[in-house]
């Protein structure tokens, strides 16, 4: 598989995540139009609430003596850990929630790693593997604005993908996507133009450097 995406927006029409992965994409296709784009939604697609207490338990259990629903989750988490193994790049767009990563990007964490193949002590799943995450907040969270600190979903993607996956993780940002949307942020627009536009610029940088990566 060349390309793994996944979109965790709960938005299609509109998603400022999806726009950013989209440009990413599109600089993949050019370098190779033949490809065929292995996708999963997890923010329309949802996954199982209960699906990783599930999985945890059946990992536990010997597979004969397993529930229904352990070995459907054991085989959900199998077939998420495939998706980004068997992938040449993965290229993740997931907006901040509520101040953190929502409770799709969760699970679909926690699943990932309930698979021996990517619990604690095995080999990075990711090991120098590109991966591209394209992640958006409706506010500001930089040093200095009312809510630093508050920005409690990039620092974790980093520490579960880069530190413990082992990506070779590249991270495009847009912060202030709320503006035109919150009268209260009207008088930021003119900045938040220009990270809108930053953003766009960088996806497709990163997008041509990691098509030519594959290529290498």
């Amino acid at each position: 598989m060349p390309l793994f995406r996944l979109d965790a927006s709960i938005r299609t029409d509109g998603s400022a995540s999806r726009e950013i992965a989209d440009i990413v994409e599109a600089e993949w296709l050019v370098v190779h139009p033949g490809d065929t784009i292995e996708r999963r939604n997890i923010g329309g697609g949802v996954l199982p609430a209960d699906a990783w207490a599930h999985a945890v338990a059946g990992n536990s259990t010997p597979a004969k003596a397993r529930s229904k629903e352990q070995q459907a989750a054991v085989a959900l988490a199998a077939a998420l850990v495939d998706e980004l193994v068997t992938a040449d790049a993965v290229l993740l767009a997931v907006p901040m929630y509520n101040f953190g990563v929502s409770q799709h990007v969760k699970t679909w964490m926690d699943l990932v790693i309930s698979d021996p193949r990517a619990a604690a002590g095995s080999p990075p799943l990711l090991a120098n593997k590109p991966v591209v995450l394209c992640t958006v907040r409706g506010g500001a969270y930089g040093a200095g604005t009312p809510r630093e600190g508050w920005d409690h979903s990039t620092d974790y993607l980093r520490r579960i993908l880069q530190d413990f996956w082992g990506a070779d993780l590249t991270v495009i940002e847009r912060e202030f996507t709320l503006v035109g949307v919150n009268p209260a942020l009207d008088g930021f627009k003119d900045l938040a133009a220009h990270m809108h536009h930053s953003a766009l610029a960088s996806a497709r940088e990163v997008g041509k450097v990691l098509a030519a990566t594959r290529a290498a």
